[in-house]
């Protein structure tokens, strides 16, 4: 099994946010899919014509920030890019791994900070008291997929309710990530669904979304392997909503800690066995994207929108 420990990836964090951004006028009509990425990590022009190309299943998509940890709710600025998003973004995604170390990419919060930041910060979102009046869905914290993931959970759970003992911290969703084999991730989200669903008290049941997922470490094959397993399997199962592969990048942006593995596009920006597998729609190994390979010319971020470093994201189909 292996947890999600991103060692280098958050040195990439800027790159794969700017990609995100840019991607804010993809954002259009449903279609019926769960998939998704956790990040559009990829600047060339081809690759990201090619997934959101009229056979992708990512054709229409919806953006979905992230505020990361306890340094965004103080910064003024994180309002002011979510309130900015298009109509077509309605989720939010609350506090990264908060279990894991800041050097990792985790945002390294107590549980009882988070409850006190999530019910003075991120409900107001949901209530329409801040964000422009936009009600939003909102998500418990996305920790790790290890038992010190779940550990977090209860325990912030409690301190939601010494805050709000009527309330606690409401939410419309789950977020989950996993970094590992398909009989790991199967038991982790039965784990969420057993602690959040079948042990609660709750009218109806919280949809879980696994916001990244991948096979680190490992060669292409069996990358393919767990995929196989994996997407027919979240595809049937009721109460996941959304998923997403990390990455949507080329093997030469892969990092060390995953490995290029995982990635989606060849060094030359072909798709991989896995791309292939993952968009699906009759999409072939080797296939490109349209467009010119120029940097200079590729995707445009608003400096505004790149200055707003304490918001993390996904994109994913809409339903």
């Amino acid at each position: 099994m292996f947890q999600s420990r991103r060692h280098t990836r958050h040195q990439r964090q800027t790159a794969y946010r700017a990609s995100l951004f840019a991607l804010l006028s993809s954002a259009a009509l449903a279609q019926d899919s769960k998939r998704g990425f956790a990040y559009i990590g990829d600047t060339h022009v081809p690759d990201n014509h090619l997934l959101t190309s009229t056979n992708s299943p990512l054709k229409c998509l919806e953006f979905i920030p992230m505020v990361h940890g306890i340094d965004a709710t103080k910064d003024p600025q994180t309002e002011v890019v979510i309130k900015g998003l298009p109509s077509s973004s309605t989720h939010l995604l609350s506090f990264n791994e908060p279990d894991g170390s800041q050097g990792s990419g985790g945002s390294s919060i107590s549980p009882k900070d988070a409850a006190k930041a999530y019910i003075d910060y991120v409900v107001p979102f949901r209530e329409g008291k801040s964000g422009g009046g936009r009600k939003w869905k909102i998500s418990h914290p996305s920790t790790t997929g290890s038992p010190n993931g779940l550990d977090w959970l209860r325990r912030f759970n409690e301190s939601c309710y010494d805050i709000d003992s009527k309330n606690g911290c409401p939410a419309d969703f789950v977020a989950a990530h996993w970094y590992g084999n398909f009989d790991g991730l199967k038991s982790w989200l039965g784990s969420l669904d057993e602690f959040y669903n079948t042990n609660s008290t709750r009218n109806e049941k919280l949809p879980i979304w696994v916001t990244e997922m991948a096979l680190p470490q490992q060669n292409a094959q069996d990358t393919v392997g767990m995929m196989n397993q994996t997407l027919p399997y979240l595809d049937k199962l009721d109460y996941v909503e959304r998923y997403s592969w990390f990455g949507a990048f080329r093997t030469d942006d892969a990092n060390e800690w995953t490995g290029d593995g995982v990635a989606l596009f060849d060094g030359h920006g072909g798709l991989t066995a896995l791309g292939a597998l993952y968009m699906g729609n009759g999409f072939k190994v080797g296939q490109k994207g349209e467009g010119v390979e120029d940097a200079a010319s590729g995707l445009r971020v608003s400096v505004g929108l790149m200055a707003a470093l304490c918001v993390w994201s996904a994109v994913f189909s809409l339903l």
